[in-house]
Protein backbone atom coordinates (compact mmCIF):
# COMPACT_ATOMS: atom_id res chain seq x y z
CA UNK A 1 0.00 0.00 0.00
CA UNK A 2 1.76 3.30 -1.05
CA UNK A 3 1.04 6.21 1.76
CA UNK A 4 2.28 10.32 0.96
CA UNK A 5 3.03 12.24 3.66
CA UNK A 6 3.26 15.84 3.47
CA UNK A 7 3.02 15.86 -0.41
CA UNK A 8 6.28 14.71 -0.16
CA UNK A 9 7.49 11.67 0.96
CA UNK A 10 6.19 8.84 -0.01
CA UNK A 11 6.46 5.05 1.06
CA UNK A 12 5.89 2.52 -1.89
CA UNK A 13 6.26 -1.62 -1.40
CA UNK A 14 7.64 -1.28 -4.29
CA UNK A 15 10.27 1.70 -3.96
CA UNK A 16 13.40 1.10 -2.04
CA UNK A 17 11.50 -2.09 -0.52
CA UNK A 18 9.14 0.00 1.24
CA UNK A 19 11.72 2.82 2.90
CA UNK A 20 9.69 6.02 3.16
CA UNK A 21 12.07 8.34 0.08
CA UNK A 22 11.24 11.86 -1.48
CA UNK A 23 8.76 11.98 -3.97
CA UNK A 24 9.71 11.29 -7.25
CA UNK A 25 13.34 10.35 -6.23
CA UNK A 26 14.77 7.49 -4.81
CA UNK A 27 16.63 9.28 -1.92
CA UNK A 28 15.49 7.89 1.18
CA UNK A 29 14.50 10.26 3.91
CA UNK A 30 16.90 8.70 6.55
CA UNK A 31 19.72 9.51 4.44
CA UNK A 32 18.92 13.42 4.69
CA UNK A 33 17.69 12.92 8.58
CA UNK A 34 21.29 11.19 9.39
CA UNK A 35 22.78 13.85 7.38
CA UNK A 36 21.18 16.51 9.65
CA UNK A 37 22.14 14.58 12.61
CA UNK A 38 25.54 15.08 11.57
CA UNK A 39 25.14 18.65 11.80
CA UNK A 40 25.51 19.34 8.04
CA UNK A 41 23.79 22.40 6.94
CA UNK A 42 20.71 22.20 4.50
CA UNK A 43 23.06 24.42 2.04
CA UNK A 44 25.52 21.37 1.94
CA UNK A 45 22.65 18.83 2.09
CA UNK A 46 20.98 20.68 -1.47
CA UNK A 47 24.06 21.05 -2.93
CA UNK A 48 24.46 17.05 -2.33
CA UNK A 49 21.31 16.15 -3.69
CA UNK A 50 20.33 18.65 -6.19
CA UNK A 51 16.82 17.08 -6.50
CA UNK A 52 15.49 18.42 -3.07
CA UNK A 53 14.24 21.51 -1.83
CA UNK A 54 14.54 22.97 1.35
CA UNK A 55 10.82 22.15 1.30
CA UNK A 56 11.57 18.34 1.08
CA UNK A 57 14.15 18.62 4.21
CA UNK A 58 11.30 20.34 6.08
CA UNK A 59 9.17 17.68 5.57
CA UNK A 60 11.97 15.14 6.54
CA UNK A 61 12.29 16.52 10.26
CA UNK A 62 7.96 16.40 10.00
CA UNK A 63 8.12 13.12 9.07
CA UNK A 64 10.66 11.76 12.02
CA UNK A 65 8.40 13.77 14.43
CA UNK A 66 5.45 12.10 13.16
CA UNK A 67 6.63 8.61 13.30
CA UNK A 68 8.31 9.40 16.91
CA UNK A 69 4.43 10.21 17.83
CA UNK A 70 3.94 6.78 20.01
CA UNK A 71 -0.23 7.35 18.67
CA UNK A 72 0.79 7.04 14.96
CA UNK A 73 3.75 3.75 15.64
CA UNK A 74 0.89 2.12 17.43
CA UNK A 75 -2.14 2.93 15.19
CA UNK A 76 -3.26 0.21 12.79
CA UNK A 77 -4.84 0.22 9.84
Amino acid sequence: MKKTYFNKILVDPEIMIGKPVFKGTRIPVYIVLDLIGDGISEGKILKIYPDLTKGDIKAAIKFASLMMDRRVLYETA
